[in-house]
């Protein structure tokens, strides 16, 4: 049993020395056999600076600026450094809430509602100007965009209340107003024959 116990934490040892993927070895103590002094806690920052991380994510997408601090907060030594983190990245023009909003219209209009659209942007901290101003434009266009997403999902229209209901739900769970939705697939009514 001992000697089971034994080659366990040798493979255990053995596997914790590996290369990781940025190719440094990874090497922990078994407890027992190292002092008190030698054991480090693990560092709260490895790699790179929080400003490299910022732009690192940014030069993938656009970021909300609560979404970005959110991101960050883990690697930062304290909210303070964050926060102006956040605001020289603001300053430099990096980070903007009403591009992150555009580019979340842009990315989801073709295939949702305004009203999922909005909550997304509430989520992520962008202000109620933006999200008013945005609001008008899409209420513009959902018409439009409502009959694009039903037309690419149902070839007909509803024919019985089954159908019709189905055909509303799955146009409701995308985000589109009742109004519009009515106006699509007009209103449902039991004609008894």
């Amino acid at each position: 049993m001992r000697e089971r116990k034994q080659a366990q934490r040798e493979r255990v040892a053995a596997l914790s020395a590996r290369p990781t993927r940025a190719g440094r070895n990874v090497e922990e103590s078994s407890g027992d056999d190292a002092p008190a002094a030698e054991k480090k806690a693990p560092s709260k920052r490895p790699g790179l600076s929080l400003k490299a991380r910022a732009l690192n994510f940014l030069s993938r997408r656009e970021y909300s600026r609560l979404e970005l601090g959110r991101r960050l907060a883990p690697h930062a030594e304290s909210a303070e450094e964050v926060e102006a983190l956040l605001d020289a990245l603001v300053e430099q023009k990096w980070l903007s809430n009403e591009r992150f909003a555009h580019s979340v219209v842009n990315r989801r209009a073709s295939r949702v509602g305004t009203r999922v659209i909005l909550q997304e942007l509430r989520q992520h901290g962008v202000d109620v100007e933006q999200t008013e101003i945005i609001k008008e434009e899409l209420m513009a266009t959902e018409l439009e965009r409502a009959k694009h997403v039903w037309s690419k999902k149902f070839s007909a229209p509803p024919d019985d209340p089954r159908s019709y209901a189905k055909q509303y739900r799955f146009m409701a769970s995308r985000g589109f107003s009742g109004r519009i939705l009515q106006q699509i697939l007009g209103d449902w009514e039991d004609d008894p024959a």
